[in-house]
């Protein structure tokens, strides 16, 4: 038997006005092409858990309406985001008209399985390692059920987590690697559509695994540049110093994602920096409390810390690591206000790379349930639009056009290149200050 593993890949907006006014600017057009580029860790991770026996192929698709079938594969497994879901489902249905049956898996299957679910032979919910090999088992038997759900099986135990097959990666085709060191959030923002929607529990993989994948990399790639695909990286302080002292060895740059906190440990920011951490991006949203009272369920704990977002990104580019601040414009409680207010903080803290998008509410989500009860989603059922770039709602304090315009405006303002030289300047600045400190002797005077 052999199965096809198929990504969804490239970037998608409705409008690419959005592209050519706002993110063509050289840091946001990079860190899209990074994007766009990263290979499916999801897929890869469940191919390492395939039996032998069973080949596994991993494929790429950008185009679902003209690429060619491969008709030789005996099932195929997608993983897709919202944005690409009706994409994924034209190509299903070109499989299955062929009798390959399709099984489909990831964020948008799991938050809303009963929309995937007429499109495919098999929807998965959850963690895909806790099903995969009864998926599996079950295609060999020809008995391939309609619905796997992870959440009947229980949270799947990191200990247990296979090596991805790296090796099925296409060479020199990828400039950055995934590697996750945990899955799930403590926080909860009422807007997020990411891995704590597969598993609501927050949990860390074991460190010497963590290592183990980073190792098989450089076996098979030059210099690998790691981006850990990770929610939350240094929220569990212990785990995250114990993977900073066994990455400090491999030699190995990276990125990863991170809340405020990091900021309020030196210690843990001087194994980050020694470790090879190149850049933090954190979701600060907004620099006003009034704008993010609210957006974390449970604590509020975002909005209680705008007193401290400032502080925050000096200290961090003091230590030599740059920070990506996203910002989200549209969020309930502000207006045309919180465009200045957002240029007025980078300008301030000196953000070496900044990145903004538009609220969006992600079918499954607390905001979509929130904003279609009020009556406020544009087009129920548009899911091309949930790609960040794209308004598929009704903002609170301005129209729908006040938030567009904006928005490209700030875009202009921000990646500018002379404010982005600027800003890029300023690190440097606090880049050559540690230097000197780092190279400083005490004085010998009594």
């Amino acid at each position: 038997m052999k199965i096809g593993l198929i990504a969804m890949s490239g970037l998608r907006l409705c409008k690419p006005e959005v592209l050519e006014l706002g993110l063509s600017f050289p840091s946001v057009a990079r860190r899209a092409t990074e994007i766009e580029a990263l290979p499916s860790l999801g897929l890869l991770t469940i191919a390492g858990q395939t039996p032998p026996g069973v080949d596994v192929e991993y494929l790429e698709v950008r185009d679902v309406d003209r690429c060619a079938l491969p008709l030789h594969l005996d099932a195929v497994a997608f993983s897709t985001l919202t944005a690409t879901s009706k994409e994924a489902y034209r190509l299903a249905a070109r499989f299955r008209a062929h009798g390959i049956p399709v099984i489909l898996g990831g964020l948008h299957a799991t938050l809303v399985p009963e929309d995937a679910a007429p499109h495919v032979d098999s929807v998965v919910i959850g963690e895909g390692e806790a099903v995969w090999p009864h998926i599996v088992d079950d295609l060999l038997h020809n008995r391939l059920k309609p619905r796997y759900d992870a959440r009947e099986t229980g949270p799947f135990d990191f200990a247990n987590a296979p090596m991805p097959r790296f090796e099925l990666l296409e060479r020199d085709r990828y400039p950055r690697f995934t590697v996750q060191t945990q899955r799930g959030c403590p926080l909860s923002c009422e807007f997020c559509a990411s891995s704590i929607r597969l598993a609501p529990r927050f949990k860390t993989k074991p460190v010497e695994k963590v290592i183990a994948e980073i190792r098989r990399l450089k076996e098979l790639y030059a210099k690998p540049f790691i981006e850990f695909a990770d929610d939350n990286t240094f929220v569990n302080k212990a785990h995250a110093k114990r993977l900073m002292r066994a990455l400090e060895k491999e030699h190995v740059r990276w990125f990863t994602e991170s809340d405020l906190g990091v900021a309020e440990d030196d210690e843990l920011l001087k194994m980050m920096r020694a470790a090879g951490c190149a850049q933090v991006l954190i979701g600060f949203e907004n620099p006003s409390f009034k704008a993010l009272d609210g957006v974390e369920l449970n604590s509020n704990w975002k909005a209680n810390r705008v007193d401290r977002y400032l502080r925050a990104v000096e200290k961090i580019q003091r230590h030599g690591i740059t920070v990506n601040g996203c910002f989200v414009m549209g969020l309930d409680g502000t207006g045309p206000e919180s465009f200045h207010d957002v240029f007025r903080f980078v300008r301030e803290s000196g953000l070496y790379d900044v990145q903004i998008t538009y609220l969006t509410p992600f079918p499954g989500t607390p905001l979509f349930k929130r904003l279609s009860e009020e009556g406020r989603i544009l087009a129920e059922g548009a899911s091309e639009t949930c790609t960040l770039f794209d308004i598929n709602f009704e903002p609170q304090n301005m129209s729908v056009s006040e938030l567009e315009n904006s928005f490209l405006k700030l875009a202009a303002m921000l990646y500018r290149p002379e404010f982005v030289e600027e800003r890029t300047r300023r690190f440097k600045g606090h880049l050559r200050h540690r230097i000197r400190e780092e190279c400083s002797f005490p004085s010998r005077a009594a």
